[in-house]
């Protein structure tokens, strides 16, 4: 009786290792064998470590601010930088004169809109172009300023496939519009042309008085001092804009912050609506949190 059990035992252990062995080695062949010995690995799954690969970093937005060194155009720059754009600016005297760091940051081009080919360089690489250009005169010379230089640079920005544009342009001031008709004509010129050559990606806002703080040389002009206390009363008396001729007048000034805010995400928010926005959107804009 020991003696089979003996001879049993023996076949059961013989039986054992044969059948290890012959799935260690149908395993070993479809490469799915690891050893219980945790210091050997299968040579099928030793796994290489992966060669480090120099990534670029993705592509980020970049803005170009016409008449980035004026008043709205030097708070637009400040805010898309803010934002981690890269932003470039273009007006005739060129470089900022403005001490503060963030022009630093800001790629400066000396240039003139009515030469569109010094419009080339600043264009190059640009997804998006914010015109802060505007000023006062002469009829023909505001015509000049507000309507043709602002053309000029809508069609350069179409041609060079840039996908938004974004014109700081001014609200109706009913008989005032009168007494600058070169401004106001000179504006709406450029809206026309804006939504024609950009039906899906121009924005155009229509801010009333703009307040905030001006710098003028090394002087510091606050502005806010006489715009915050009449936001704060004409936000609450929208139907004095209803009266005939003078009711323009009662128009609701805004902060150059909260123009600056909608301005740089009109240019850089593909799902902002295009079309015109007056000084109530622009509020309202502001208030939300940007994308």
């Amino acid at each position: 009786m020991c003696i089979v059990m003996s001879m049993f035992i023996r076949m059961c252990i013989l039986m054992s290792m044969f059948i290890q062995t012959y799935q260690a080695s149908v395993i070993g062949r479809n490469g799915r064998y690891l050893s219980t010995d945790s210091t050997k690995v299968e040579e099928s799954f030793k796994v290489e470590e992966a060669e480090t690969v120099d990534t670029p970093p993705p592509p980020t937005e970049k803005v170009l601010v016409l008449g980035g060194n004026g008043f709205v155009g030097s708070h637009i720059c400040k805010e898309a930088l803010n934002r981690g754009f890269s932003i470039a600016s273009l007006s005739r005297s060129g470089r900022s004169k403005l001490h503060d760091a963030w022009a630093n940051n800001v790629s400066w081009y000396q240039g003139s809109l009515f030469e569109p080919e010094s419009l080339k360089d600043a264009l190059s690489g640009v997804t998006a172009v914010i015109s802060c250009v505007g000023g006062f005169g002469s009829n023909a010379y505001m015509y000049k300023i507000n309507g043709t230089a602002n053309i000029n640079a809508i069609r350069a920005a179409s041609d060079q496939g840039v996908k938004r544009f974004v014109y700081i342009s001014a609200a109706d001031f009913g008989v005032v519009n009168y007494l600058l008709q070169g401004y106001y004509e000179g504006k709406r010129a450029t809206e026309t042309e804006l939504l024609m050559k950009f039906p899906y990606g121009g924005v155009i806002l229509r801010p009333g008085f703009i307040y905030g703080t001006r710098s003028v040389g090394s002087i510091k002009v606050p502005l806010g001092v006489i715009g915050s206390p009449m936001e704060m009363v004409l936000q609450h008396a929208k139907p004095l804009t209803q009266l005939p001729l003078v009711g323009p007048l009662f128009t609701t000034p805004v902060n150059v912050t909260a123009v600056s805010k909608v301005a740089v995400r009109a240019a850089t928010d593909p799902v902002f609506p295009p079309g015109i926005v007056d000084v109530h959107g622009i509020r309202r804009y502001s208030q939300q949190k940007s994308r």
